[in-house]
This record gives structure tokens, sequence and C-alpha cells, in this order.
């Protein structure tokens, strides 16, 4: 939609191209928001980051609700959303790494996968909420929706925003951080320290969080792919990503308990390894229009098999990463991957091809990441049984 709303005076195909660019974009300041958040997080504490980034990010959502399309205000228009998906970015390098160093720290021994699980079974939860609101929008005529239906779930964000600030004011600073702070042990420059004692934890993090590149496909270019090229209806495809999403819910937590058991390492690399295979057959079912496939095989390969990798990175990364620098190292590593994988959509749309068999490129390409990030955590150590104190002091010994 955002084609034909910000840019409807070019070709379909290179409008579509540049509305998956407005998605990526809020990708590219993530690196830079990484260095900022994390200082912040490391050095005043992870209750403040969350704070700070729930409100950028809502309050940079309602905007673009307000936003004239290209028809009213020209190339203003385009202009104002990709600053505002800018700042989303911003937010978002914050947001992931604060709540998983925050749930990390508070968990109990032994059950850190299972708790840091919780803050991707809310961002999936997330994804449900958005879609459900979505649905009723969806089936606006053509006319309604790209005139003002649009906007509704932009402007319904305020009401998770508050709800969410409510909560984030009470919650208590995390036990390990708060021991460093009263010792004097948290540092001037975090960034600095990282980079000087864990570079090899962040390349691992950075090339680890490419698994991603098959969230971002699922969810955005396959949507795309479905509706605009095979016509299958939207509704259809925005059911699969709800029903994709609640399996997710019930798998993350049980794939996270599964490696506090057995490890890290062999959960991430069966889920990555798994989505560089099924990959081909979901998209083959979508090419050909097959509903039952193309539930079978979403609902395999982004309710469960993504979610073994996507239920263990929170504990996996911040677990490479001792305290004083826990929440730069995962911020800068997983958005440096993360902004690597939200081009994928804007990648994929180029090198797609014509015809039946012209999602083979894209399919190639969530392969080639997947088998990357599974190559880079096979060399990670494994941390599951380590002790909090620990982490990150002495992993060049810890082997499984």
């Amino acid at each position: 939609m955002f084609g034909k709303i910000f840019f409807p005076t070019i070709d379909p195909k290179l409008a579509t191209v540049a509305a998956f660019a407005t998605f990526g974009v809020g990708y590219v300041t993530r690196p830079i928001g990484a260095f900022f958040m994390g200082h912040i997080g490391d050095k005043f504490g992870r209750k403040k980051v969350l704070t700070f980034t729930l409100l950028l990010m809502g309050i940079s959502t309602f905007l673009i609700g307000l936003l004239p399309t290209y028809n009213q205000v020209g190339i203003a228009a385009p202009i104002m959303l990709v600053v505002l998906r800018l700042l989303q970015g911003l937010s978002a390098a914050g947001e992931q790494a604060g709540a998983n160093s925050m749930t990390l720290e508070h968990a109990p021994a032994h059950r850190r996968a299972f708790f840091t699980s919780f803050t991707l079974s809310g961002t999936q939860m997330g994804f449900i909420l958005a879609t459900l609101v979505f649905l009723p929008i969806a089936s606006l005529p053509e006319e309604q929706l790209l005139s003002w239906g649009w906007r509704i779930p932009f402007f319904l964000s305020a009401i998770v925003v508050a709800v969410g600030f409510w909560v984030r004011r009470t919650l208590p600073e995390t036990p390990a951080f708060k021991e460093e702070a009263d010792a004097n042990a948290t540092v001037e420059m975090p960034a600095a320290v990282l980079f000087r004692d864990h570079t090899p934890a962040v390349l691992r993090v950075v090339f680890g969080a490419l698994v991603s590149v098959t969230s971002t496909i699922f969810g955005i270019f396959v949507l795309s792919y479905a509706v605009n090229t095979v016509h299958i209806p939207r509704t259809t495809m925005l059911t699969l990503l709800v029903c994709a999403n609640v399996v997710a819910l019930a798998a993350i937590p049980l794939w996270a308990m599964l490696s506090d058991k057995v490890g890290r390492r062999p959960i991430f690399i069966f889920g990555a390894l798994g989505c560089a295979v099924l990959i081909w057959p979901t998209l083959w079912a979508i090419s050909r229009g097959d509903l039952n496939l193309i539930f079978l095989f979403g609902l395999l390969t982004s309710g469960i098999v993504y979610s073994a990798a996507n239920a263990v990175w929170p504990s996996l990364y911040g677990e490479m990463f001792d305290t004083r620098v826990r929440l730069s190292g995962m911020a800068i590593g997983t958005q440096i991957g993360f902004a690597l994988g939200g081009f994928a959509p804007t990648i994929s749309a180029a090198i797609m091809g014509e015809g039946i068999n012209g999602w083979m490129p894209v399919a190639g390409l969530v392969s080639a990441a997947s088998v990357i990030a599974a190559i880079s955590i096979f060399t990670a150590p494994e941390t599951y049984k380590v002790p909090m104190h620990e982490l990150g002091k002495k992993m060049n010994k810890v082997r499984a």
C-alpha cells in the first residue's frame, strides 16, 4: 500500500522496491542507535533505556498516521516517512537489547533461556495484535483503504504505548547491574571496552542475527508477493501471519526450555538450517497458489522452525558478554545484523525473477543468510551452564 500512497508516479515494481526501502531504511539508524542506547544502558541502567525507546517508538509511529500522501504534498511525503522510519530505527536499536538484558539479569540460574524468551513472545504478540488490527482495515474498499483506512493502526498504537509506559515505570533495575553500580564497576565508555575485550563475540552476534532474514522475508516480502503477484486474497495471507505467530507463541517457550537443558547452540543451529531448507517449499507453494501447502509450510517454517532460533538468541547473545557491556554488545551486534536483514525485502523485490519460478533467487538469499548464521553460532562457546558472574569473562575455556 505504501507504494501506492507515497510512490504513485513510478512503475509499480519500482514503487514496491521503494516501499520496501522505506521499511529497510529504518534499519539504517539501528547500528548508530545501538552505540547510543548501549552506552546509556550499560552506564546508567536498563530501565532508562526501555523507557526512552518506548516513547520514541510510540511518537514516531503515531506521527506516521498523520503523514500527508504524495498526492497532497508531493516528494515531501516520502521524505517525512523516511525520517520517521529513521527515528523508529533509533528506538528499536535499544529496545530488544534492553529488554533481553533486563530479563536475563532477573532470571533464575538454569532458566535464563526460558525467561528471556518472553521478550520474543512479546514480539510475536505485537505482530499478532498489529495484524488483527489490520485485518478489518484490509477488508475496506480500496479507495477507503488508501485514503484513510491505513492510518487507523498507527493511531491505535498510542494505546499500546500508554500501557507499556505505565508498566515500565514500575520495573526494578536488575540485580546484576545494581551490583556493578554499587561497586563502581560500570565503565565510562562501554563500547571501547566491548571492542577491546569482546570483538569475536560481537562478530558472532552480527552474523548470527542474519537468521532474521527469514522473519523479514516471511512477514514483509511474502505478503506482497502472494497478494500482488500470485493474487492470493490479502486477508488470507494476513490470517496465515496471525496463525504463524500464534504457533510461535507456544513454540518459543518450549524451545527455550529445551535450550536450558541441552544448550543454546544446537537449538539455534537447528532453527537456522531448518529455515534454509524450508523457505524453498514455502515459496514454491505460494507460487502455485496452493492454500493448503501454503499454510502447512508457512506454519512449519515461521511458526515452529524459525522459533527455535528466535527463542534462543536473547539468552545466547546476552551470555556472550559480561554485565558491564552486555547491553552494548547485544545492541550493536544484533542491530548491525538486523540492518543487513532489514533490506532483505528490498533486495528480494529487486532480484525477483519473472514467471512462476521467479521466487528462487529470494529463497537462495534466505538460505545463504541462514547458513551463515548457523556457521557463526557453531563457532561460539556454549554458555547455558555458566554462572551469571562468569559470563563473558572466561568464555574461551567453555565449549560444548
